[in-house]
């Protein structure tokens, strides 16, 4: 008899916990459906190929965000071009040549404090550093937006690495190949997939970024080339949507750019499912 009362508890309490947890998840996915339907709904309306494809002009009220378009790609390759080699570089060291465990445990502590602070920190930490010695400029807000993304560039690389079988090593090593040369032709190669994750969340961590990029990169809305752009103050489609939202009542412009932004968001999740499913498969074979 009291097994049988254990066990009825038990599918009662497993029952409850099942709702609890159907529960959460339809919320979450209630919870992103509405954002996604009211976003897109409020947004691609306002979306036109005038707005798309001019600068904005004062004296003709004309509304363009193509400088906040170009100034987000100037921004996400000078951010990989600086991120991507330190944050693996680093990985590599850490996993592969460090042999002091307290070192890499203080490093590996850092790293995931860093992935922790809000980014309103990093903004005032990239304009005392950045803006104050080159100016309010692209540039500064690259160097900001490296510091941030460095963990996750760093940790994704290094979790990677771990799932490297270390046999692939050993017989690297037994065919008389260096330490850099197993590093580089062996190891690399297996984990590729979770270095172009970490750039892929890195690109979506940047195309998202506003309040680091208030204080360090500025909110100009010039029309410049990739070099004379890095070195010019700039706003970044997050900071336009920011901008003309809060400061010019333009809700139109900044849902569109919400609509922009979301409809990025989601090819950057879908591009990231799908490099995962294709290395996925590569190692299957």
């Amino acid at each position: 008899m009291l097994n049988q009362s254990l066990s009825v508890k038990r599918k009662h309490y497993e029952t409850r916990m099942k709702a609890v947890m159907l529960l959460s998840g339809g919320l979450t996915a209630a919870l992103v459906l509405f954002l996604l339907v009211y976003v897109l709904a409020k947004g691609i309306p306002n979306i036109t190929w005038e707005l798309l494809s001019t600068s904005p002009s004062y004296l003709t009220e004309r509304i363009g965000i193509l400088p906040d378009i170009l100034n987000t790609l100037y921004i996400v390759i000078a951010t990989l071009l600086i991120v991507l080699p330190l944050g693996v570089g680093a990985a590599i060291y850490l996993t592969e040549y460090a042999s002091n465990k307290k070192l890499v445990g203080a490093i590996e502590y850092a790293a995931e404090t860093l992935s922790g602070i809000p980014s309103i920190i990093y903004g005032l930490v990239g304009m005392l550093l950045f803006s104050n010695n080159m100016g309010t400029c692209l540039m500064a807000g690259a160097l900001t937006l490296v510091i941030m993304n460095l963990p996750t560039i760093m940790r994704t690389t290094q979790e990677s690495l771990k799932t490297v079988p270390q046999s692939y090593r050993e017989g690297a090593f037994g065919l008389g190949a260096g330490k850099w040369k197993v590093v580089r032709t062996v190891v690399l190669p297996g984990c590729v997939d979770g270095v172009i994750t970490g750039c892929i969340l890195s690109v979506g961590r940047i195309l998202g970024e506003s309040a680091a990029l208030l204080y360090s990169a500025g909110f100009a809305h010039a029309l410049n080339g990739i070099i004379d752009g890095l070195q010019a103050p700039g706003a970044t489609l997050t900071v336009a949507l920011y901008v003309y939202a809060k400061e010019q009542g333009e809700f139109g412009v900044a849902f569109a750019i919400a609509a922009i932004l979301m409809v990025l968001t989601l090819l950057i999740n879908f591009a990231a499912a799908q490099v995962q499913k294709h290395f996925a498969k590569r190692r299957s074979l």
